[in-house]
C-alpha cells in the first residue's frame, strides 16, 4: 500500500467501533479482501478466526496478520465451502469452543472457472461456494450469532458489481444446460445480495437476534481477479474476458485494503444499518470511500429473495428456524 492509502485506511478504521472482547469469523481470509478484512477486525480488537480451505495458506495469512497487527488474537480453522459436510464440521467445532459469535463475514468466493465444476454435493461450483455454502454456514452458526452479548451478531454478505448484469435462473440454477463462467459468477453474487436482504427482513419480522448487512468491494486488486478464472483449458472468449478483467482491475481498481473497507463498515460502523448495501462512492462504485451502494433492479423484488431462500433450504438441508 502507498503512504496515502495507509493514511486513508487508518483514518477510516478510526471511525469504526472498537471490537475488544468480540469474536469474528472471516471466510476466505487467507488472501486479498478476506485477509484485509481480518487484519482490520483484529486492529479493532476482535479475536479473528481465519476460515479457509488450505491449511498452508491459512498459516501464511496468520503470520502476515500477526506481523501487521502485533498482539492480535487470531487463529485459523479449516473450512471448505464446497462441502456441506465440511461446513457442518466447522460449525460444530465452533459451537464446542465458543459460547457466542459476534461477526461473520461471508467473503470467500470462486470466480469464473472456464470449465463447469461441481462441489462435493453436486452444485455448480460458483453458486455452491459463493451462495449455498455461505447460506448453510450462516444457518449453522445462527445459534452462536444470536448468543452474542452485543445485541446479536452481525452477518456481512459480500456481493459484487457483477450482480448488476444478472438474474436468478430458477430453471437452471446449477448451469447444467448452459454454462457461461461469468454468467454463473454474476448469478452467485446476485444471490449473495438477495440472501443478505432476506436475512435482514426475516430477522426483523421473526425477532431473530442478529443483524444482516451487505457490501461490495468495487474494483479491487485481489487474487480472485488475478487467478479467479482458474487454471486449466480455456476457450478464446474466457481468455479475453479474463485478460480484460486483469488489465482493468490493475489499472483502474483500488487496493485490497480499500476494497475491504465496505465490509468493515458493515461489520463495525456505528452508522451501518440492517438490510443496507455498502460500497465505494466513486464513479460506477468502482473505487472510493464507503457509502450506500445502489441496489440493482434485479434485487428489488422480495418475492425472488424468498423463493431463493426456500430453494436454498431444500438444496442444503439447512433451515434457520
Amino acid at each position: 500500500m502507498t503512504n496515502d492509502t495507509i493514511e486513508r485506511h487508518t483514518a477510516f478504521l478510526n471511525t469504526l467501533n472498537r471490537l475488544d472482547g468480540r469474536t469474528a469469523v472471516v471466510t476466505g481470509a487467507n488472501s486479498g479482501l478476506g485477509l484485509e478484512t481480518a487484519c482490520g477486525l483484529a486492529s479493532l480488537g476482535a479475536k479473528v478466526i481465519l476460515a479457509s480451505r488450505s491449511e498452508e495458506r491459512n498459516a501464511a495469512a496468520l503470520r502476515i496478520l500477526q506481523q501487521r497487527v502485533p498482539g492480535a488474537a487470531a487463529e485459523t480453522a479449516p473450512l471448505d465451502l464446497a462441502s456441506l459436510a465440511s461446513i457442518e464440521r466447522f460449525a460444530n467445532t465452533l459451537r464446542d469452543c465458543l459460547t457466542s459469535l459476534d461477526i461473520l463475514v461471508n467473503n470467500a468466493g470462486v470466480m469464473a472457472p472456464p470449465v463447469r465444476k461441481e462441489t462435493a454435493d453436486g452444485f455448480e461450483m460458483q453458486f455452491g461456494v459463493n451462495h449455498l455454502g455461505h447460506f448453510a454456514l450462516t444457518g449453522r452458526l445462527k445459534p452462536l450469532l444470536e448468543a452474542s452479548q452485543k445485541d446479536g451478531g452481525v452477518v456481512v454478505a459480500v456481493a459484487s458489481l457483477a450482480a448488476w448484469k444478472s438474474r436468478i435462473h430458477f430453471d437452471d440454477l446449477q448451469s447444467r444446460h448452459r454454462y457461461s463462467p461469468f454468467d454463473a459468477y454474476r448469478q452467485s453474487k446476485l444471490a449473495n445480495l438477495l440472501f443478505g436482504q432476506e436475512l435482514a427482513r426475516r430477522s426483523r419480522s421473526l425477532g431473530w437476534k442478529l443483524h444482516a448487512r451487505i457490501a461490495h468491494p468495487g474494483w479491487s486488486q485481489t487474487q480472485l481477479v488475478v487467478n479467479g478464472p482458474g487454471s486449466g483449458k480455456q476457450n478464446l472468449s474466457s481468455w479475453v474476458m479474463e485478460t480484460g478483467a486483469k488489465v482493468a482491475f490493475r489499472l483502474f481498481g483500488q487496493s485490497a485494503a480499500c476494497g475491504a473497507e465496505p465490509f468493515l463498515y458493515a461489520a463495525a460502523s456505528p452508522l451501518a444499518h440492517d438490510g443496507c448495501y455498502y460500497g465505494p462512492d466513486g464513479a460506477g462504485e468502482r473505487t472510493g470511500k464507503t457509502d450506500l451502494a445502489i441496489v440493482p433492479p434485479s434485487a428489488h423484488d422480495p418475492r425472488v429473495a424468498r423463493r431463493l431462500w426456500e430453494v436454498s433450504e431444500r438444496l442444503t438441508g439447512v433451515t434457520f428456524e
